[in-house]
């Protein structure tokens, strides 16, 4: 259990950093967004803003059916001052705010749109932000939320060893079960105890975080997953652990490969690829987390947008598009939280199987001119 607490806290902290300091993020912020409603006095509805409006982070929570309220979070940047700690709730809706002598609101144009600057003498400067915005405070809710059901799950076996758990209890145990002795020990064997630590936290922690973006009021609603930031934390983690306890056969097959002499030397062709293919396991990781995530709930936003899209060609034609947008939403949700647990389960999967075949032994490799495992799935 200490060694799922220690990988659960290493992952959350850079994950934590990389959330505050992805700026692809920003373009969909909603306190950005909200200029542009306050600027559509015609009554024009832009898609484009509502759906990065939800996809996107933000320095506040959306409060429910009403997008002028927000649960106010903690800003903490460092200026050209020193650090400045204050609640989101100063610079909403354009305000400005000062704060000793610095001042400081959220960009509605350019590089920095969305996020927090610091105006210095007329001049819009990022400062270093390290803000808890809606997808920290999402990963904060996923990390309490799994330390707590796996602490209640190993009280329940403390206390009795030799009785079977039910209810939520019985969930969580089978859920791990399941990812133990179905994915991890298969497929690392005699190392599965070493290894298993790590796989089965990112496992709860991305199943968690995909649920919690799939509930659309507090403390749901964020798409976390759907931020490439927190997937490339979590694909690099999988990175360093295949690469940092690999085995000398794995660097073997990698800069001197069992294949015929002129494929490696003097060009070094095979290197190359393989070389390449190691950078490619992670970057493979990183987009399939994040595309099918950010895509599942595109889908559910855009099937919702129909309603106000057709809500302009009269009465009858928008009833009849809300009940079947509506039924089209409740089911593609219903498809999501499948898809929340095949996407946890791939990528533990696939993070399984990187580090198996850097655990490769000498007795795996003794005849001549058969390739890695590793090459043919670079």
């Amino acid at each position: 259990m200490k060694k799922h607490l220690f990988i659960f806290i290493l992952l959350i902290g850079c994950s934590f950093w990389a959330t505050a300091q992805n700026d692809a993020a920003a373009d969909g912020s909603a306190d950005a967004s909200h200029d542009q409603y306050v600027q559509e006095e015609d009554g024009a509805f832009d898609i484009k803003e509502t759906i990065f409006e939800h996809l996107g982070d933000g320095y506040g929570w959306e409060v429910p059916f009403n997008h002028h309220k927000r649960i106010p979070l903690p800003v903490i940047v460092f200026g050209t001052d020193g650090m400045h700690c204050f609640l989101s709730s100063k610079v909403e809706h354009g305000a400005v705010y000062t704060d000793g002598d610095a001042t400081f609101k959220i960009a509605t144009e350019g590089d920095n749109k969305g996020k927090l600057v610091e105006i210095v003498d007329g001049k819009e400067i990022k400062p270093f932000d390290i803000s808890i915005t809606k997808n920290v405070c999402a990963l904060l809710i996923a990390c309490l939320i799994v330390i707590w059901l796996c602490l209640r799950l190993a009280k329940w076996y403390r206390h009795n060893p030799f009785k079977a758990p039910r209810r939520l209890n019985g969930a969580m145990d089978s859920l791990i079960e399941f990812i133990y002795n179905g994915v991890i020990k298969p497929t690392l064997k005699q190392k599965a105890p070493r290894f298993a630590p790590y796989l089965l936290t990112v496992f709860l922690f991305i199943f968690f975080m995909n649920l919690l973006g799939l509930i659309v009021v507090f403390p749901g609603g964020a798409n976390v997953t759907g931020n490439i930031a927190i997937t490339l934390v979590l694909a690099l983690f999988t990175f360093f652990i295949t690469n940092v306890f690999a085995t000398k056969v794995y660097w073997k097959e990698i800069f001197w490969p069992d294949v015929p002499i002129w494929l490696k030397f003097p060009l070094p062709i095979m290197q190359v690829i393989e070389v390449f293919g190691i950078f490619t396991k992670p970057a493979a990781l990183t987009v399939r987390l994040f595309a099918n995530m950010m895509g599942g709930h595109m889908i559910v936003l855009i099937l919702t947008m129909l309603i106000f899209i057709f809500a302009a060609m009269g009465a009858a034609v928008a009833s009849g598009t809300a009940v079947i947008s509506v039924a089209f939403s409740v089911f593609m949700l219903l498809i999501d939280v499948l898809v929340s647990f095949i996407q946890a389960y791939v990528f533990t999967m696939l993070s399984t199987i990187f580090i198996s075949l850097a655990q490769a032994e000498h007795e795996e490799h003794g005849h001549k001119g058969e390739s890695h495992p590793a090459a043919a799935g670079a």
